[in-house]
């Protein structure tokens, strides 16, 4: 059964995680002020999963069991489903800025082809016990945390010459009936608020290091899991005109001989295919990066045009708005043209769903990555320095300033002095504050650094056949319907070249 916003706070209650925000102990995630934004924001998932008017790209039916499932958690079947992942989840980033649920169906997907691949390998049955979870989850309609980003200690040592091993999440000791995994896991999005972790390997791994090639689900609540977390966006800030109300929190997550069950266990020590994983899963998640960008560069597009005229500057008639907000439109809509072309030219994978192409991925996210901080400058450019400058609300109810402030602050006479306020406010809020911050970092590093796109770009890319072309371009004449003419020196034609007379 679907939930609601409403249904997925309550059902927090049922867990009991180990959480500390800010060094408290939180006693109710449900009920915390510093973790409501996030709450709010998977919550954007689940309501509109009912809305008329976005249902059906909320949802979809899953194949293996024909029921009807949360977008967030359905494994893809075809371009279309693509398409619509990347469509819902810029619908619900430009509301929410992050809805962090995209991570669960990003992993759930990528684990999906992992498994089928290890079975077939190593004659294993990983694939059957996921699919058994993967039902339970979609019926249940839960929120997975991705704990995918180990904290990685000495990042010029592999996880097997580690001084602590515990920098890594591995296998510490294998049981009939299940293992027992130990680690850390430094940055997983959401984590207070989550239902369970997906436990995955951030890196390919070789065969000495097969004990932290490891797969798992685990309950958030469960005995020996640590979570310390940030606030999630800036809740209670009267500034906070976006964040105050969604944003997330990421969390150090921490694995103390946690004893998982074998029907929990998607891989256990098979490095080759963990190495799989780790791509798949990257492949799958910079595609959804790219919808949810998408949607935090609506909101500046909007915000920036907005602001602009209540400065009173149009953009039909003052060509430099116009073309800074033309070039913020070109950086949005280019990144999520990637998106839409690596969902048209999606890979079949013999697992029975579908990956989106990984080179049109990979630039579309490399694209968003870079450009992030244009986009921000863009804002400024077309808001003025008052997004910084403006004071803080507790001036708006000052009796000694409030009515002088309102009488010099006024813009465009039609646009109230308030509205100016909110809507600068709101432009600081996204691109100026310690959340703006945040946007930006996870822009530039989540789903992998810059560096790891750039690789995977120049890895699948076609770059031999470009080579080809030039190759028979150059060789003149070497092709007639397909027939090789002659590859003697000095000829570049079938008739051959004269030697030009001399000149006197």
């Amino acid at each position: 059964m679907l939930m609601t916003a409403a249904d997925y706070r309550e059902s927090l209650r049922a867990y009991s995680p180990r959480v500390f925000v800010d060094g408290d102990r939180v006693e109710r995630v449900a009920d915390e002020p510093r973790l409501l934004p996030g709450i709010n924001a998977v919550g954007i998932t689940y309501d509109y999963a009912h809305d008329a008017g976005h249902k059906q790209l909320l949802t979809a039916i899953q194949g293996s069991s024909g029921k009807t499932v949360s977008r967030m958690l359905h494994i893809n079947e075809g371009s279309q489903d693509l398409l619509n992942k990347l469509e819902a989840v810029r619908l619900v980033c430009k509301v929410a800025g992050c809805a962090q649920r995209y991570l669960s169906h990003d992993a759930l997907n990528a684990i999906f082809q992992a498994t089928k691949r290890t079975d077939q390998a190593h004659e294993t049955d990983y694939n059957q016990r996921f699919m058994a979870y993967l039902h339970e989850v979609q019926i249940k309609d839960l929120t997975l945390g991705v704990a995918m980003t180990d904290a990685k200690g000495d990042r010029s040592r592999r996880p097997g010459e580690q001084s602590n091993s515990d920098v890594y999440v591995h296998i510490k000791e294998r049981r009939p009936d299940g293992i027992v995994i130990g680690g850390t896991k430094a940055i997983v999005t959401g984590a207070p608020y989550m239902h369970e972790f997906l436990v995955m390997p951030c890196r390919t791994h070789q065969p000495e290091d097969a004990d932290f090639a490891v797969c798992c689900a685990v309950p958030v609540d469960a005995e020996g899991v640590t979570i310390i977390a940030k606030p999630a966006g800036r809740p209670g800030e009267p500034a906070a005109k976006f964040s105050g109300k969604y944003g997330q929190s990421t969390g150090v997550v921490m694995f103390d001989k946690v004893f998982v069950p074998h029907d929990r266990v998607f891989l256990a020590g098979e490095t080759e295919e963990g190495g799989f994983m780790t791509t798949s899963y990257a492949t799958h998640h910079r595609h959804s990066c790219i919808g949810a960008r998408a949607g935090f560069g609506d909101l500046l597009i909007g915000a920036g045009t907005m602001m602009a005229k209540s400065n009173g500057l149009d953009a039909d008639k003052h060509g430099h708005i116009r073309d800074a907000l033309v070039d913020l439109i070109t950086i949005t809509e280019s990144f999520y043209a990637c998106g839409i072309a690596a969902s048209v030219y999606c890979e079949e994978d013999p697992a029975g769903s579908v990956m989106p192409d990984t080179v049109y991925s990979n630039i579309g996210k490399l694209l968003l990555a870079t450009k992030i901080y244009d986009m921000h400058k863009l804002a400024h450019y077309v808001s003025g320095g008052m997004v910084v400058a403006l004071p803080n609300p507790d001036e708006d109810h000052n009796p000694e300033t409030e009515a002088s402030l309102a009488a010099v602050l006024v813009g465009r006479q039609e646009i109230p002095v308030e509205r100016r306020k909110d809507i600068l406010r709101f432009i600081e809020d996204l691109t100026v504050s310690n959340q703006a911050g945040w946007y930006s970092v996870i822009s530039l590093h989540g789903g992998g650094s810059p560096e790891a796109m750039k690789r995977e770009i120049w890895r699948n890319y076609p770059v031999a056949e470009k080579e080809d072309l030039v190759t028979q371009l150059l060789d003149r004449g070497v092709y007639n319907q397909g027939q090789k003419i002659s590859k003697q020196p000095g000829r570049c034609c079938a008739k051959g070249c004269e030697t030009p007379p001399k000149s006197l």
